[in-house]
Protein backbone atom coordinates (compact mmCIF):
# COMPACT_ATOMS: atom_id res chain seq x y z
CA UNK A 1 0.00 0.00 0.00
CA UNK A 2 3.19 2.17 -0.14
CA UNK A 3 2.68 3.03 -4.13
CA UNK A 4 1.74 6.42 -4.75
CA UNK A 5 -1.88 6.97 -5.74
CA UNK A 6 -2.31 9.45 -8.69
CA UNK A 7 -5.02 11.24 -6.32
CA UNK A 8 -2.98 14.46 -4.66
CA UNK A 9 -2.26 11.71 -1.18
CA UNK A 10 0.46 9.94 -0.12
CA UNK A 11 -0.27 6.65 2.02
CA UNK A 12 1.78 4.56 4.05
CA UNK A 13 1.10 1.70 6.53
CA UNK A 14 3.00 0.39 9.47
CA UNK A 15 3.01 -1.91 12.09
CA UNK A 16 4.75 -0.66 15.14
CA UNK A 17 5.42 -3.13 18.33
CA UNK A 18 3.40 -0.41 20.99
CA UNK A 19 -0.64 -1.04 21.59
CA UNK A 20 -2.67 2.09 19.75
CA UNK A 21 -2.35 3.81 23.42
CA UNK A 22 0.81 4.54 23.11
CA UNK A 23 1.24 5.10 19.23
CA UNK A 24 -1.52 7.90 19.59
CA UNK A 25 0.16 9.84 22.44
CA UNK A 26 3.52 10.45 19.77
CA UNK A 27 1.10 12.37 17.67
CA UNK A 28 -0.12 14.74 20.36
CA UNK A 29 1.94 15.04 23.45
CA UNK A 30 5.14 17.80 21.99
CA UNK A 31 7.85 15.82 24.37
CA UNK A 32 6.96 11.95 22.77
CA UNK A 33 6.89 14.07 19.05
CA UNK A 34 10.45 15.30 19.39
CA UNK A 35 10.84 11.46 20.08
CA UNK A 36 10.87 10.70 16.46
CA UNK A 37 10.74 14.50 14.83
CA UNK A 38 11.26 17.72 14.77
CA UNK A 39 13.40 19.76 17.26
CA UNK A 40 10.52 21.77 18.61
CA UNK A 41 6.39 21.07 19.06
CA UNK A 42 3.61 23.56 19.91
CA UNK A 43 0.87 20.92 20.05
CA UNK A 44 -2.67 21.63 21.49
CA UNK A 45 -4.77 18.73 20.44
CA UNK A 46 -7.83 19.74 20.11
CA UNK A 47 -10.33 20.44 16.96
CA UNK A 48 -8.91 23.57 16.22
CA UNK A 49 -6.15 23.66 18.18
CA UNK A 50 -2.31 24.38 16.68
CA UNK A 51 -0.08 21.35 15.17
CA UNK A 52 3.49 23.28 14.97
CA UNK A 53 6.37 21.46 14.59
CA UNK A 54 9.65 22.53 13.60
CA UNK A 55 10.71 19.25 11.78
CA UNK A 56 14.77 20.02 11.04
CA UNK A 57 15.74 23.44 12.26
CA UNK A 58 14.78 24.83 8.58
CA UNK A 59 11.37 23.58 7.90
CA UNK A 60 8.27 24.57 10.07
CA UNK A 61 5.13 22.27 9.46
CA UNK A 62 1.64 24.08 10.46
CA UNK A 63 -1.86 23.43 10.70
CA UNK A 64 -4.01 22.78 12.76
CA UNK A 65 -5.82 19.41 14.54
CA UNK A 66 -9.69 18.61 12.58
CA UNK A 67 -10.60 15.88 14.60
CA UNK A 68 -9.13 13.53 17.48
CA UNK A 69 -10.69 9.84 18.49
CA UNK A 70 -8.37 8.64 20.91
CA UNK A 71 -6.11 6.02 20.09
CA UNK A 72 -7.46 5.53 16.72
CA UNK A 73 -7.52 8.17 14.85
CA UNK A 74 -5.76 12.02 14.25
CA UNK A 75 -6.59 14.11 11.41
CA UNK A 76 -4.92 17.62 11.28
CA UNK A 77 -4.35 19.61 8.52
CA UNK A 78 -0.75 20.86 7.22
CA UNK A 79 1.58 22.87 5.09
CA UNK A 80 4.98 24.43 5.70
CA UNK A 81 5.55 28.08 6.93
CA UNK A 82 7.79 30.43 4.55
CA UNK A 83 6.59 33.43 2.20
CA UNK A 84 5.63 31.61 -1.37
CA UNK A 85 5.69 28.08 0.01
CA UNK A 86 4.04 26.27 -2.53
CA UNK A 87 1.87 24.41 0.24
CA UNK A 88 1.45 26.98 2.79
CA UNK A 89 0.03 26.27 6.56
CA UNK A 90 -3.21 23.93 6.60
CA UNK A 91 -3.62 23.32 3.14
CA UNK A 92 -2.95 19.24 2.78
CA UNK A 93 -4.64 17.31 5.81
CA UNK A 94 -2.84 14.49 7.74
CA UNK A 95 -5.06 11.09 8.63
CA UNK A 96 -3.75 9.05 11.04
CA UNK A 97 -5.89 6.01 11.58
CA UNK A 98 -4.43 3.46 14.57
CA UNK A 99 -5.81 -0.30 14.57
CA UNK A 100 -4.77 -2.76 17.45
CA UNK A 101 -3.51 -5.98 15.71
CA UNK A 102 -2.13 -8.36 18.60
CA UNK A 103 -0.18 -6.63 21.17
CA UNK A 104 0.85 -3.95 18.34
CA UNK A 105 -1.03 -1.25 16.32
CA UNK A 106 -1.01 -0.98 12.20
CA UNK A 107 -1.02 2.63 11.46
CA UNK A 108 -2.45 3.82 8.16
CA UNK A 109 -1.03 7.65 6.93
CA UNK A 110 -3.25 9.82 4.26
CA UNK A 111 -1.64 12.47 3.18
CA UNK A 112 -4.22 14.27 1.12
CA UNK A 113 -4.55 17.41 -0.87
CA UNK A 114 -1.15 17.47 -2.43
CA UNK A 115 0.03 18.67 -5.98
CA UNK A 116 1.99 15.91 -8.14
CA UNK A 117 5.34 17.81 -7.93
CA UNK A 118 4.48 17.55 -3.85
CA UNK A 119 3.89 14.47 -3.81
CA UNK A 120 7.30 12.71 -4.05
CA UNK A 121 9.04 14.89 -0.99
CA UNK A 122 6.38 14.44 1.28
CA UNK A 123 6.50 10.67 0.42
CA UNK A 124 10.25 10.49 1.57
CA UNK A 125 9.42 13.18 4.65
CA UNK A 126 7.09 10.64 5.68
CA UNK A 127 9.00 7.47 5.10
CA UNK A 128 11.53 8.51 7.03
CA UNK A 129 9.48 9.81 10.15
CA UNK A 130 7.95 6.74 9.61
CA UNK A 131 10.36 4.49 10.20
CA UNK A 132 11.42 6.97 13.08
CA UNK A 133 8.14 6.21 14.89
CA UNK A 134 8.22 2.77 14.54
CA UNK A 135 11.77 2.67 16.65
CA UNK A 136 10.49 5.02 18.76
CA UNK A 137 7.01 3.87 19.49
CA UNK A 138 8.70 0.32 19.78
CA UNK A 139 10.65 1.28 22.66
CA UNK A 140 13.78 1.67 21.13
CA UNK A 141 16.04 4.83 20.42
CA UNK A 142 15.95 6.36 16.98
CA UNK A 143 19.41 8.33 17.57
CA UNK A 144 19.23 11.96 16.15
CA UNK A 145 17.50 12.53 13.23
CA UNK A 146 20.02 13.19 10.03
CA UNK A 147 18.26 15.53 8.59
CA UNK A 148 18.26 18.13 11.87
CA UNK A 149 21.91 17.09 12.02
CA UNK A 150 22.82 18.14 8.15
CA UNK A 151 24.08 21.95 7.56
CA UNK A 152 21.75 24.05 6.19
CA UNK A 153 23.97 23.99 3.01
CA UNK A 154 23.42 20.92 2.30
CA UNK A 155 19.95 21.07 2.35
CA UNK A 156 19.70 23.81 -0.02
Amino acid sequence: MNNPPSDGTVERVVKIAARPEIVYNYFVDPAKMLDWKGIDATLDPRPGGVYRVNVTGRDIARGEYVELQPYSRIVFTWGWEGEGHPLPPGSSTVEVTLTPEGDGTILRLRHSGLAEALRAPHAEGWDHYLDRLVIRAGGQDPGIDPWTAAPAAAQA
